[in-house]
């Protein structure tokens, strides 16, 4: 599972000692969790090299590719029909909204209409995707510990997102509650 909208490398330590997969960082973007390329930097390094990084997106713009990639992430996260520069090596993630075709051109899709507002997934759209998909579901939008356990077992995913369910503020992640989302998606993936 990936613990996203990670702020600050306090919090990065926090989502890997709760045993997150992944940890994403939002970078140029109008969220409230959209980070700078150097703290960017400094969260990823305070990452375990055992955890992957994600740089997650919303920008349409190719040229803040260069930047984003500048941060040395392993995978990033984008919509869109954004493409990779020659040469980037670094896995890419595909978000998905109710509506959108499937894609294979990419490593994983991120199935997630509410795009980092925590409003809740399709459920149908969702199944659909995993039902067809030719790369691996990631499911995300206004997961907590109180219904990850049902979105897991109706729709699934491959693996799980979480931002705003491990929250006490935009940005401000809840050591309690990261810890507490990792333990039920480890239990309900057994």
């Amino acid at each position: 599972m990936k613990i996203c909208g990670v702020t600050t490398a306090r919090d990065a330590r926090g989502a890997v000692a709760a045993g997150a997969d992944a940890v994403g960082v939002v970078m140029k973007s109008p969220s409230p969790r959209s980070v700078t390329p150097e703290r960017a930097r400094e969260i990823f390094a305070a990452v375990s090299p055992f955890v992957t990084t994600v740089a997650v997106t919303s920008t349409d713009r190719n040229e803040d590719l260069a930047e984003i990639l500048a941060s040395r992430p392993d995978a990033v996260q984008i919509g869109g029909d954004l493409d990779l520069p020659c040469g980037a090596s670094v896995r890419v993630l595909r978000m998905l909204a109710p509506g959108d075709a499937l894609r294979d051109d990419c490593d994983g899709v991120v199935v997630d209409g509410s795009r980092g507002t925590g409003r809740a997934f399709d459920r149908e759209y969702a199944r659909r995707c995993v039902a067809s998909s030719p790369v691996p579901v990631i499911l995300a939008g206004g997961l907590t510990s109180r219904n990850v356990t049902e979105a897991i077992r109706t729709v699934r995913p491959y693996a799980v997102d979480v931002s705003s369910g491990v929250e006490t503020a935009p940005g401000c992640k809840d050591a309690r509650l990261m810890h507490a989302f990792v333990k039920i998606c480890r239990t309900t993936y057994l």
